[in-house]
């Protein structure tokens, strides 16, 4: 007999916290804060409501929340993890720096959001 296929998540996991900063000549810095929470299926990302961020100029902000959800996403389709993705993100805090903030930056941190989030899954596995 065959075991299903994990979902990820099993359940609720609030307040994966990133702070990705890398000092050189081409600077990085992104902070998150983001909740997984068990969906259906498939993956979904949203801003939560009200969420601000001290950052100018502001519409390049989408553009990095864009990249925190593709870091995620792409963190979980890896077949390595051997789960199936139905996964609601929260995205609930970012910061972003003048020098350093830049799509790639906030890409790298939901990357690392979704490792986090699927190791402490693993390490509560029976």
């Amino acid at each position: 007999m065959t075991s299903a296929t994990p979902r990820f998540p099993p359940y609720p996991i609030r307040g994966v916290r990133v702070l990705h900063q890398k000092q050189n000549c081409a600077p990085h810095f992104a902070e998150i804060a983001v909740d997984f929470e068990p969906a259906a299926e498939g993956f979904a990302f949203e801003v939560a409501q009200g969420l601000t961020v001290e950052y100018e100029p502001a519409e390049d902000l989408p553009r990095f929340f864009a990249a925190v959800a593709a870091g995620i996403e792409e963190q979980l389709g890896l077949p390595e993890h051997g789960v199936v993705t139905a996964t609601r993100v929260v995205l609930r805090r970012a910061r972003a720096d003048r020098f350093g903030s830049h799509e790639l930056a906030f890409k790298i941190a939901g990357f690392l959001a979704a490792r986090k989030a699927l190791a402490w899954t693993r390490m509560s596995r029976p």
